[in-house]
């Protein structure tokens, strides 16, 4: 089978490593890839958000299915794009219609869609310049600290969590004024959850679904999760509060329901879906819905799954998901992200990358990089991923963070506590 796999980040890597090791594959594109990939296929110079570039790509290279990593492609409806072109009908899909990823797209229409089917979740206003005082009253309702969401797709970096009032009021004009450009035309104004953020992953058909290892990332830049919010700085798997009965929970309440109200409101639907949840106390609340794996989540999530990830996205895009079974690694993986100086604000590219030879017993996703002749540079915020397997959390991190202090770029970063939390 020839896959061609969409995205250039450390989840596409990530992907892309799991993907090469199934026997069915005959030969893996990742468009546009990223050096880290050429280990694992072949790299092809094609944006995800050029439709017919991708199609073109698609028919040159005989390709039998499209796995589509990022959300942009999915939102601006790639998958519709092959459904309805008679020359790629043959070639399966795995992700969701522009109808489906609104769940990613819209976060005004993913909280109705959850209030449509009592998936529980923060209470929450949609916002726009039309409904301005009544977003302030509903502001002045709520305890701080204050989340504002930009509805739109933002690169991660739409949501603001603010500890006064006043602030909050001057960031919901600034948003709805063109802060995160059009994502923020709508703010979604939240009650804020305290508790303890879980992603959980189901790829499913659209009627049954296949749950994969749970996963905590770590947001914030800095250690004890302070400073601003960036794609995710370091992640782990499992997560020991995520046990049997939370998952039950977690399986009643949140994905049975999603996926009953995809069906019942005729959003087709066949990808991934992923679920930022909030644990308080005990009860799993849905903070944020994506239609494809996270990143860095993906780093940690991939090594843990067992058996043939073709075989079972081949059963999705073709409906018959109920017929798979995959099996879970019961070690821990931990993924310690490596940044540029000065992310998720400005920071340099072009700077030399050196250590990666000389890493062990760990595997190195890149995201951020570029090659400039034989040598391999920054090209990113998030640069690297450095994920290690480990009997318990504690030997996966000290594995994973060894590592990582054997690669060096200049004004290289990394949080030192990713997992802390948990060990404690």
């Amino acid at each position: 089978m020839n896959i061609l796999l969409l995205g250039s980040g450390g989840r596409e890597c990530a992907i892309a490593w799991k993907l090469s090791q199934s026997p069915r594959l005959d030969h893996l594109y990742i468009a546009p890839g990223n050096p880290g990939t050429t280990a694992f296929g072949t790299n092809l110079p094609v944006s995800p958000n050029d439709f017919e570039a991708v199609a073109q790509a698609a028919l040159e290279h005989e390709i039998n299915m499209l796995v589509v990593g990022n959300e942009d492609p999915l939102v601006a409806g790639i998958a519709d794009h092959f459904h309805d072109t008679p020359l790629l009908q043959h070639i399966m899909v795995v992700g969701p219609s522009r109808l489906g990823a609104q769940l990613e797209g819209s976060k005004a229409f993913a909280k109705e869609f959850m209030q449509r089917h009592g998936i529980p979740t923060a209470a929450h206003l949609t916002v726009t310049h039309d409904n301005v005082a009544e977003g302030i009253a509903f502001l002045q309702s709520l305890q701080p600290p204050f989340v504002l969401k930009a509805s739109g797709l933002a690169a991660g970096k739409g949501v603001l969590i603010i500890d006064t009032l006043d602030e909050a009021k001057a960031q919901l004009t600034a948003m709805l004024d063109g802060k995160f450009g059009s994502a923020s035309q709508q703010v979604v104004i939240e009650q804020y959850l305290t508790g303890v953020e879980c992603s959980v992953f189901v790829l499913t058909d659209g009627h049954d679904y296949l749950l994969l290892p749970e996963a905590k990332d770590y947001k914030r830049v800095g250690v004890g999760d302070s400073g601003l919010n960036t794609g995710g700085m370091g992640s782990v798997s499992p997560v020991p509060f995520a046990d049997a009965d939370f998952m039950q929970r977690v399986r009643q309440r949140i994905i049975e329901p999603t996926i009953a109200g995809l069906q019942s409101e005729e959003l087709p639907y066949c990808g991934f879906i992923f679920f930022g949840l909030m644990n308080v106390d005990g009860d799993p609340y849905v903070i944020e819905y994506n239609v494809r794996m996270g990143d860095p989540e993906t780093q940690s999530v991939m090594p843990r799954i067992q058996g043939d990830l073709v075989d079972a996205l081949e059963a999705a895009a073709t409906g018959h998901l109920a017929d798979i079974n995959i099996g879970i690694d019961p070690r821990t993986c931990a993924t310690v992200i490596l940044t540029a100086g000065g992310y998720p604000e400005a920071y340099h590219k072009g700077d030399a990358i050196t250590g990666i030879d000389s890493t062990h017993d760990c595997i190195v996703f890149q995201a951020g990089t570029k090659l400039q002749g034989d040598m391999l540079t920054t090209n990113g915020g998030r640069v690297l991923a450095v994920t290690a397997y480990g009997d318990t959390m504690q030997d996966a991190l000290r594995l994973a963070y060894d590592n990582v202090r054997s690669i060096h770029f200049d004004n290289a970063y990394y949080r030192s506590d990713i997992g802390k939390d948990i060990l404690n």
